[in-house]
């Protein structure tokens, strides 16, 4: 049996921007609905989303007919969370809050097998060698493996160029809501110093040769990004987009 192939990770490389989609409802159903879509890629949220390990592995078992691509946020670089998101077959995970290179290193570490690091071996329980069926799995799990880390602050702002620069990490998020709060700017993530913060971000991050990207549900926001080399931008967010849907439906029903 041959290893899984992460699609998202070979395409961060193509030079195109991929669009991705947010998924909080915690939901297999629903991610599926989403999957169809066509969306390029799809943030499975267990930060801030209410997911537990078995509600992340239906997601990614629903998803996975489709060519949308799971990312699995999580809600901290816990090197045991990050062990069990990979053995049931994760294959790109999102770590929240990272501000240093020291704490990127660690995190890239947790997804390596030794001696490159310490993820812990136990494949025959796996659903990401497919219980052992994957020819050398334990060799070449790192080849697929995607880590993308989050910069979310003005301490990590700070710290970019170093992040970056750390051998493993294949991208660097920006989030727009905590880094404005950290900011001094709570609520107004679309605040042009928030924009300028994150446009310098991105270059930075795209100079060290990794991928750049940030969640920006204005259009004209994430044109502007794209514009300013971001390669991977979510456009949307599922709760979001029903609130709003439920809303306008409900106002234009009341007032015919």
């Amino acid at each position: 049996m041959d290893l899984p192939i992460n699609r998202f990770r070979r395409e961060l490389r193509s030079g195109r921007c991929l669009y991705g989609i947010w998924a909080g409802l915690a939901d297999a159903y629903a991610a599926e609905l989403l999957a169809s879509i066509g969306y390029d890629w799809l943030v499975i949220d267990a930060e801030h989303a209410p997911n537990d390990l078995r509600s992340v592995l239906a997601q990614l078992q629903s998803v996975a007919a489709y060519s949308t691509e799971a990312v699995v946020r999580l809600p901290v670089g816990d090197p045991v969370l990050i062990k069990q998101l990979l053995d049931a077959g994760a294959l790109t995970l999102l770590v929240p809050m990272i501000e240093s290179a020291a704490q990127a290193k660690q995190v890239v570490a947790a997804t390596r097998y030794p001696p490159a690091g310490f993820r812990g071996v136990g494949s025959a329980l796996a659903r990401s060698s497919r219980w052992n069926q994957v020819g050398a799995y334990l060799q070449r799990a790192s080849e697929e493996i995607c880590v993308l880390v989050q910069v979310e602050s003005a301490p990590g702002l700070g710290e970019v160029a170093s992040i970056a620069a750390v051998d493993g990490v294949d991208g660097v998020f920006f989030g727009p809501a905590d880094l404005s709060a950290s900011m001094g700017l709570l609520g107004h993530p679309g605040h042009e110093a928030v924009q300028a913060a994150i446009r310098s971000g991105i270059a930075i991050t795209r100079a060290a040769g990794k991928a750049a990207g940030v969640l920006a549900t204005d259009l004209q926001l994430a044109k502007t990004y794209r514009d300013a080399g971001a390669n991977f931008v979510a456009i949307a967010v599922d709760a979001t987009l029903l609130v709003s849907a439920a809303k306008v439906q409900l106002l234009a029903a009341r007032q015919s």
